[in-house]
């Protein structure tokens, strides 16, 4: 007989909280959830009132047998699953399918997996928060019902195989709407002029300022005319404007801000950093990682309070409790912060300790003294134009926090002292060395990245902690939405310049439109989200799905009651979806773009079966049409005729080599070259299959052949010895198995090769 058993649902977290129990104490997993909505018949009988009908799915038996069988031999079980919504549903789908008596079955939480947080839980625990599982209920619900009543409408008016969901909808209308004002902006162009002033009269001699003019001039010939007047212009100094001021250090993380500054200072995707926390929390790392909350508790605040002043002094301490402006936040949750402040540093992966020192450092500095900064601001006047020229600076005269962190900055701690100004007086005459006039063009909002799709979200009061990283990911697995870099196009900018009297004029290149890891909508995407805001414009409104988040938080603390909450919606929503589908069937939209120039076969593109095609001629001229998928970062609605032309250009025969045809073509994994029977691939961003010659061609070929012969170390017959990335191993049948430590591989035989290959053979089995 087990005294006590604690239920949670990850392994890695029994792991932690079983070394702070004694002997009495037994810790087992649930793996995640043991019971969801069942997968016929909609899962939800609405007649009955929304009763949901769970099951327990087929791959979750055997670790409800072992659950079952533990707590058939407990005198005590606790269910400690995480604090949120979604750990309180677990606790009660454990409680259900063992059978246990809910008023009487203890219920601990905690926000960090530390021997006092633990000790703590144990002291005080409580019941199931039916409140909280009734909120975790009508989310669930709601989504199935969503998903299932509109997904087969999709199937029937757009394309098959299509699925839509509720804050997943309102995320790809976001990124549509951002694509759609970015196609229609019309960029403009002016003349930014700025100058290099010096305080000596002689070239090169005294002090340098920069500083830029306050106008701005739309056109080439104004820009010229005001060099011209800068030429002959006499430069003094009008004003000098010395300004202390104060910067203030950012709250502690949210799993928003984290998820935001770990994409902009790591580099990491939403997914991979709430991966990341996950792991940390679960080795009693760091707090819970989903929370919408700035508040740190009294023994944090403490505890951080000694590190600052041990570390760097009393001047740099200044307790601070932070108030949180989310809509529907939890205050009654922390911050995410170490579990141990005083702990600068972890043991563990490259990532997991990347990501403690992000949250050590932010936590750190949120409780640190205000950065006291001077700024400097100086007015240059000239005495034939009343434009002025301006110069600011900043010199940081105390770091505080600045010590420690600097907010979605990636800039050492000293660079805050690099616009530092020379000291210059009222109507002191200054020099130009250089003035120049240079064309800059208006540029568009930019597209949503990961993070801040989900900073937009947060914003509108859509999605909450732990949905924000399944949105993201759906959006895209659904093919809705692509991640991706693009590079950018050669753009010419013009630019005039004033040196020792002279104006000379040059133009520049600069690759406008670069991007990295932006959301791209794809044409399906596009589609879907127009059909919904045409035909469900509530489903994807902005304030009525922070509405609907509103609600789940009434739910979860006793205000509203979910079945009624769940009526309210699903009448008017059953109803829209009833006279959609009895609406005429919409044909997909096909935009022509123009006649074949040879052929006078008309042009077209739309939406195809497998994906965006452009097609030439039509089957009502007698014909057979020809088609073209389109590239991924092209749209149906932008694409132009000579571009759909050029897709017809593939595959191409470059030329002969070793007496074979070398072609080049594109496929599922994109551009190719083909050559006796082999593939290679053709780079991303590096070569362009339309324009590829036959000598780089063959240099690809020639390349990947070297590398080929470089990795076979030793052959033994049909196996082979090969050198990969992670270092030597064998492959046999295009299976690859790895080498066991300590093996000689110098003198390696076939009979060892066989060995090796038979023991990793049986584990497998």
């Amino acid at each position: 007989m087990i005294e006590n058993l604690v239920i949670v649902e990850s392994p890695a977290k029994a792991r932690t909280i079983e070394k702070f129990l004694g002997k009495d104490f037994r810790v087992i997993s649930s793996f995640g959830h043991i019971r969801d909505l069942a997968k016929k018949n909609l899962g939800i009988d609405i007649e009955k009132d929304f009763e949901p009908v769970y099951e327990i799915p087929g791959e979750k038996t055997k670790i409800v047998t072992e659950l079952r069988k533990a707590a058939s031999g407990a005198r005590n079980i606790w269910l400690a699953s995480d604090e949120d919504r979604e750990g309180e549903a677990i606790a009660w789908h454990i409680a259900g399918v063992l059978g246990l008596d809910l008023a009487t079955t203890k219920r601990i939480v905690f926000h960090e997996i530390t021997r006092d947080a633990i000790a703590t839980a144990i002291g005080n625990p409580r019941t199931i928060d039916m409140n909280l599982v009734n909120s975790q209920q009508a989310r669930r619900i709601l989504d199935r019902l969503v998903g299932f009543e509109i997904s087969p409408v999709l199937w029937k008016k757009v394309q098959p195989a299509l699925s839509a969901g509720r804050v997943q909808s309102v995320a790809v209308r976001l990124v549509a709407e951002r694509e759609r004002e970015i196609i229609s902006f019309k960029p403009e162009s002016a003349y930014r002029v700025t100058s290099v002033f010096r305080t000596g009269e002689t070239d090169n001699s005294g002090d340098v300022i920069r500083a830029e003019a306050s106008k701005r001039f739309p056109a080439a010939e104004e820009a010229e005319k005001f060099l011209e007047l800068c030429s002959s212009a006499q430069y003094n100094v009008e004003n000098v404007i010395v300004k202390p001021g104060t910067r203030s250090p950012a709250p502690p993380f949210t799993t928003s801000t984290l998820q935001q500054e770990a994409y902009r200072k790591l580099g990491f995707s939403v997914a991979q950093t709430m991966t990341v926390a996950q792991k940390l929390y679960e080795a009693g790392k760091i707090t819970y990682m989903r929370t919408d909350s700035t508040n740190l508790s009294k023994l944090a605040l403490a505890t951080l309070r000694e590190t600052i002043i041990s570390e760097y002094g009393q001047e740099y301490s200044k307790t601070r409790q932070y108030a949180t402006r989310t809509k529907g936040a939890q205050e009654a949750h922390e911050a995410i912060r170490p579990a141990y402040p005083a702990n600068p540093s972890i043991q563990g992966s490259q990532n997991e300790k990347k990501l403690y020192d992000l949250i050590w450092k932010r936590t750190i500095a949120s409780q640190m003294a205000d950065a006291l900064v001077e700024k400097t601001t100086i007015t240059v006047g000239m005495d034939n134009s009343p434009v002025k020229f301006t110069a600011t600076g900043e010199v940081v005269k105390f770091h505080g926090f600045l010590k420690v962190y600097a907010e979605s900055s990636d800039q050492e701690n000293g660079d805050e002292e690099k616009n530092l100004l020379p000291p210059v007086k009222k109507d002191m005459p200054l020099y130009y060395n250089v003035v120049s006039a240079v064309q800059k063009f208006t540029m568009p909002l930019p597209r949503y990245n990961e993070a801040s799709l989900v900073k937009k979200l947060e914003e509108l009061g859509i999605g909450r902690p732990s949905t924000y990283a399944p949105t993201i990911s759906t959006i895209q697995n659904r093919g809705y939405v692509l991640k991706e870099d693009r590079p950018g196009e050669k753009r010419q900018i013009s630019v005039y310049t004033l040196e020792k009297g002279k104006i000379s004029h040059s133009v520049k290149n600069e690759i406008s439109g670069k991007e990295k890891s932006k959301l791209f909508p794809q044409d399906i995407g596009m589609i879907v989200n127009d059909f919904l805001v045409e035909n469900f414009p509530e489903i994807v409104d902005y304030n009525f799905t922070a509405d609907i988040e509103r609600q789940f938080d009434e739910i979860a603390l006793g205000k509203l009651k979910w079945t009624g909450m769940l009526k309210k919606f699903y009448a008017p929503f059953h109803k829209t979806v009833e006279s959609t589908l009895e609406k005429k069937h919409r044909k997909a939209a096909v935009r022509f773009l123009g006649n074949h120039p040879e052929t006078g076969e008309p042009v077209t593109v739309r939406m195809g079966r497998f994906g965006p095609v452009a097609q030439i001629g039509s089957s009502e001229d007698g014909n057979k049409p020809r088609y073209a998928s389109l590239t991924h970062d092209q749209l149906i609605e932008t694409i132009s005729l000579e571009e759909a032309l050029r897709l017809f250009t593939l595959p191409r025969t470059l030329g002969s080599f070793e007496n074979e045809e070398v072609v080049v073509g594109k496929g599922k994994f994109g551009p190719y070259i083909r050559h006796k029977g082999k593939f290679y691939s053709v780079k991303k961003g590096v070569d362009d299959p339309y324009s590829l010659t036959m000598e780089r061609a063959i240099q690809i070929i020639n390349e990947k052949n070297e590398a080929e012969k470089k990795k076979v170390v030793r052959e033994f017959g049909d196996i082979l010895l090969l050198n990969g990335r992670y270092g030597l191993y064998l492959s046999k049948d295009k299976k690859n198995y790895r080498i066991p430590k300590g093996t000689d591989t110098d003198n390696l035989t076939r009979e060892e090769c066989e060995a090796i290959i038979e023991r990793s053979e049986k584990k497998k089995k």
